[in-house]
């Protein structure tokens, strides 16, 4: 049991510090625009203190902590040049003790997809009622 549990501890560690490697690869000049836009989006969503799905709802709410997150990073780290992702890789393990970055404009966005997600509810529930 130990070792599944050691294992998962070291997943996760890894998961952190290629999140905050992205966060470092949206501002670097020598990763491609597409690359830093969804570097930016999926850090942006990691460092965000809300979750899409809140991880209070039975199963959902680790989803995209579980497979949503790492998939994202699989992505951007693939479109972002090998050499450069090994450089920003090491750089973040050397800050990952440091403070983790908080991305307040994703939680804006998370909130603002929640309400526009409320108001298509609300709007299909009057038509329905209609």
């Amino acid at each position: 049991m130990t070792g599944a549990v050691g294992k998962l501890k070291r997943r996760a560690r890894l998961v952190k510090r290629d999140c905050y490697a992205l966060y470092l690869a949206a501002r670097d000049p020598r990763v491609p625009w597409v690359a830093k836009a969804l570097a930016l989006i999926v850090a942006g969503y990691a460092f965000s203190p809300i979750d899409l799905i809140p991880d209070f709802i039975p199963v959902l709410g680790y989803l995209d902590d579980a497979l949503l997150l790492p998939l994202g990073i699989l992505a951007a780290v693939r479109l972002i040049p090998p050499v450069v992702m090994a450089e920003l890789r090491a750089s973040a393990a050397a800050r990952i003790g440091a403070a983790a970055p908080v991305s307040r404009i994703a939680a804006a966005i998370v909130v603002l997809i929640w309400i526009a997600g409320l108001a298509l509810d609300y709007a299909a529930f009057r038509a329905r009622s209609s």
